[in-house]
């Protein structure tokens, strides 16, 4: 995937509140069921990884901690993605809403992926852009098929040469013919 410079402004911010997204998408929702959260949180990581990349994204993946006794962090993976772990007792919804306020004034595009409607109305009115998870999943799945056709095709441009087509014995035999042996 093609990276930006690191010099270069993203095209967006994108909050998206990982337990809600968790909570909607049919094969996050599988390995949850499973007892496999911590599946499904690094399942959701790698496709945003990939989303943000390609998007051009500065992408905030936020999880609750608010049940656990644990002081917030944020994980920096790619340079277009960081994990945010809440505080003990906060949730992502007020963590995102939080940033949403002190963005108000700063330019560029806020996006926040949620499906919770109070979350929405919330950071629409602090200016923000709102998307579902399921309009997210659509993005990632239309994202991930983009990236394969124009891999195709790079791939495709590649092995058009007619030594390309031949077997690798073919191609020794035809060498050996060029050099005279």
């Amino acid at each position: 995937m093609a990276d930006s410079p690191p010099d270069s402004q993203p095209r967006a911010t994108l909050y998206v509140d990982g337990y809600n997204i968790v909570g909607s998408w049919p094969e996050l929702i599988q390995l949850r069921d499973q007892g496999d959260l911590a599946a499904a949180r690094d399942r959701l990581r790698e496709l945003m990884v990939n989303y943000s990349a390609y998007q051009q994204f500065q992408t905030h993946l936020v999880f609750d901690a608010y049940t656990q006794a644990t002081p917030a962090a944020v994980e920096p993976v790619t340079q277009h993605l960081s994990l945010h772990y809440t505080d003990f007792g906060q949730t992502a919804d007020s963590y995102i809403e939080r940033y949403c306020a002190r963005w108000r004034s700063q330019p560029g595009r806020l996006i926040v992926a949620t499906s919770d409607r109070a979350q929405q109305l919330t950071v629409m009115g602090y200016g923000a852009e709102w998307m579902s998870a399921r309009q997210l999943s659509a993005e990632v799945l239309a994202t991930a098929r983009q990236h394969r056709r124009r891999h195709h095709r790079q791939t495709a441009k590649r092995n058009r040469l007619l030594a390309h087509a031949l077997s690798p014995e073919a191609q020794v035999r035809l060498q050996q013919m060029r050099l005279g042996l």
